[in-house]
């Protein structure tokens, strides 16, 4: 027996689409719960994201009781926070010239010896001051030889550990706005690393000999959370054969630790020099700043952790927008007044998704300003973003939760029940983020988690990059989620167009 879908004998009226608009939305006005559904979205993303920095703070002293200090972190060249603590033996040269040098060993000191970025090298700085622009030749613990510069620069040379067998031969040559780096292993043979152009250098800078030795951090993962070891490091670096070019003082070396605080006591205890050969020894690091990697500065992204509350709202009223529809058996009169399902449900999702996103962006313009001043109160700082970024974030949270509220619209309007249709869009959305981001799963699941659930879009608010010159875990837990902030945030939108494509077709061929 077959069954004929319920046709209205009624003649319909104009069914443009800007009436269909404006019928939707005065729908969506008119029913209180749903505009406080709303309200109570932006509300909450602002009020969930000021509990952590409220019952948070952070204090520190040295031995002897003496505080700190600023622990603001410097910020480089381009803009983005940095870490620049290093041992520096230095002298300075006007206009053009260049240094070389010939790197004999380079070994920890005490346990765990060498970190696989341990550093040691040559280096044209813009001055002592942390942050200030630099270009440098250096070998490292496990990574060989590298050309960086203004901390996020990276180009690799030769590979292989260096010893007294094995001696790497550095040279870093400016030419106006022009720094050469060169690497050989003989002294005679040179090969060209890379060349910088236009590196922020002054036409006086600060040249000469460096160690650094980063944090050694050991991260153990478990149910429900991570615990991390570790602690300071300290490398000691050999040079012979140190050779200068250009306009030098000669023989006029001065020893500084790079970044450390006022007053406190050197941990390198300065540089042996023996003739011609030089021993430098330091701990610290010259490198990007990642979350939760020496630093307690927390990320802009770290004030919308709210958002996900405010998301669950927004999933609630977007079912409810047609599924309440189906339950009173408004969704015939609406039908029968527009015929043409496909034009409805764009309606529908067009005015929500408009209501939505500025929901959304009025949250997160407020979230993200008063949670950072609340940060700096408890004594805990803000990593720097660009303003482009800082707009990516806050209009790509109001478009997550836009693009999110469609998707449940859409969902809505294929099961016809509200409580079904908000379970699923909370565990296919929600629930693999907040299981990836609380360490409840292993690094590797959450991970896949949010590549491809609709869980992904989360992606689009994240603003710290990931370095591959800086060793740290970058888990879903400390921000880092496994995709670009716009190829996640495709994910999201290509499962939104696939839940619209079926809704409209059971729409147009099931009975109202």
């Amino acid at each position: 027996m077959s069954v004929t879908p319920y046709r209205s004998e009624l003649r319909p009226g104009r069914d443009g689409f800007a009436q269909l608009l404006r019928a939707e939305w005065t729908k969506f006005r008119t029913v209180r719960g749903w505009v406080f559904g709303m309200v109570t979205a932006a509300v909450v993303t602002v009020a969930v994201g000021l509990l952590g920095p409220a019952g948070s703070s952070f204090e520190c002293a040295r031995p002897n009781g003496q505080p700190c200090g600023d622990r603001t972190l410097p910020v480089g060249p381009g803009g983005e926070a940095v870490l620049d603590r290093f041992s520096f033996v230095h002298q300075p040269l006007s206009g053009d010239g260049g240094i070389t040098a010939e790197v004999t060993s380079l070994t920890g000191d005490g346990s765990p010896g060498v970190e696989p970025w341990t550093k040691g090298g040559i280096i044209l700085k813009a001055s002592t001051k942390p942050g200030s622009a630099y270009v440098a030749m250096m070998v490292t613990g496990e990574h060989g030889v590298r050309m960086q510069h203004n901390f996020t620069g990276d180009i690799a040379g030769l590979p292989g550990a260096v010893s007294q067998a094995s001696p790497r031969w550095l040279r870093l040559t400016r030419s106006g706005d022009t720094v050469t780096g060169s690497e050989s292993t003989d002294g005679t043979k040179w090969n060209v690393v890379g060349t910088v152009t236009s590196a922020g250098l002054p036409s006086t800078v600060e040249g000469g000999l460096l160690t650094a030795s980063p944090e050694h951090v050991v991260t153990t993962q478990s149910f429900g959370g991570a615990s991390s070891e570790g602690g300071s490091t300290r490398a000691t670096a050999t040079f012979d054969n140190v050779g200068l070019q250009g306009s030098w003082p000669r023989d006029a070396w001065t020893g500084d630790e790079v970044g450390g605080q006022p007053g406190e006591p050197r941990p390198d205890g300065g540089f042996q020099q023996t003739g011609g050969r030089f021993t430098v020894s330091g701990s610290g690091d010259i490198v990007p700043a990642v979350v939760g990697r020496g630093s307690t500065s927390k990320s802009i992204e770290s004030g919308l952790v709210g958002a996900f509350a405010g998301l669950i709202a927004v999933i609630v009223v977007a079912a409810l927008f047609v599924t309440a529809e189906y339950r009173r058996g408004l969704i015939r009169t609406t039908l029968a007044a527009s015929p043409r399902r496909g034009r409805v449900l764009a309606a529908k999702a067009v005015v929500l998704g408009s209501v939505t996103f500025v929901t959304g962006l009025i949250a997160a313009a407020a979230a993200i300003p008063l949670v950072e001043a609340l940060n700096r109160a408890k004594g805990l700082g803000a990593f720097p973003v660009s303003t482009l970024t800082e707009l990516r974030v806050i209009a790509g949270t109001a478009a997550l939760l836009a693009v999110s509220a469609i998707l449940a619209l859409a969902v809505g309007t294929i099961l016809r029940r509200s409580a079904g249709a908000v379970t699923l869009v909370i565990v296919v959305v929600v629930l693999p983020y907040v299981l990836a981001v609380a360490s409840v799963l292993p690094t590797a699941a959450a991970q896949w988690l949010l590549r491809v659930t609709p869980a992904a879009g989360f992606a689009i608010m994240q603003s710290m990059p990931e370095y591959s010159q800086v060793l740290a875990d970058y888990t879903p837990a400390d921000g880092y989620l496994p995709l670009t902030p716009w190829a996640g945030f495709a994910v999201l939108c290509g499962y939104a167009m696939l839940a619209v494509g079926v809704a409209t077709f059971l729409l147009r061929r099931r009975d109202a």
